[in-house]
């Protein structure tokens, strides 16, 4: 068993090189297309049966592979655990800062932030339920390498409602407006329904317009100091 660590190693690495915008990604060879089916694969069983009930049995199934050619992809469940949310929180890290390039008002960053993030899940509910259901059950140095990911994200959203802040003149706490977005944006899963609410597009436009007119026009303008007190 401990042979399969290697291709394991080799899988992770392979994974990154697929994860990097299409200007620089390199043709995808048969072994990424066959872990890119058994990431799918395995994040339906997880959706379904949940991470702690799926057994290395049930994705063998899943993915019409034996245990012992699953085991060649991937050494455990945790593995592929760690690989489900690395792709996902890569990819869409990847394509927010090149959607971010070039825009420079605050507002429409902030747009393009909401408008990203739904458009990928909107297309991957299950990878969503995964993730936020699964957030904890990875442990050792692939939880922190994750977590590292996860936080770069969460930066670039607290450095855009800064922006909009500091642009704005307005009091309010970027820390609280981020964590209430995610909120949001994080739980389309037990409802969306897009012949209700629509496409990604206009669900993004939706909640963008809900919590950017709630942080104009519910922040205070910031207090601008007295002159004639400052001598």
């Amino acid at each position: 068993m401990a042979m399969a660590t290697f291709p394991a190693i080799r899988a992770s690495r392979r994974l990154s090189g697929v994860l990097r915008p299409k200007s620089r990604r390199a043709p995808a060879t048969r072994f990424d297309r066959r872990l890119g089916h058994i990431l799918d694969k395995a994040t339906e069983v997880f959706c379904e049966k949940g991470y702690e009930g799926a057994s290395m049995r049930d994705l063998s199934r899943a993915t019409g592979m034996s245990l012992a050619g699953l085991y060649h992809y991937c050494e455990s469940k945790e593995r592929l655990l760690f690989l489900i949310q690395k792709h996902t929180f890569t990819t869409i890290l990847e394509k927010l800062k090149v959607r971010l390039e070039n825009v420079s008002g605050p507002e429409q960053r902030i747009r393009i932030f909401i408008l990203n993030h739904l458009e990928y899940f909107v297309s991957n509910q299950p990878g969503l339920k995964v993730l936020s259901h699964e957030d904890e059950a990875l442990k050792n140095g692939w939880s922190a390498e994750i977590a590292g990911i996860k936080r770069e994200y969460y930066r670039i959203c607290l450095g855009l409602m800064g922006d909009l802040r500091r642009q704005r003149g307005l009091d309010f706490n970027p820390r609280t407006a981020v964590m209430s977005l995610f909120g949001m944006i994080n739980w389309i899963y037990t409802w969306y329904n897009p012949r209700v609410d629509g496409d990604a597009e206009a669900l993004a436009k939706q909640m963008s317009n809900i919590v950017l007119n709630g942080i104009v026009n519910g922040g205070k303008p910031r207090k601008k100091a007295n002159s004639s007190s400052i001598q």
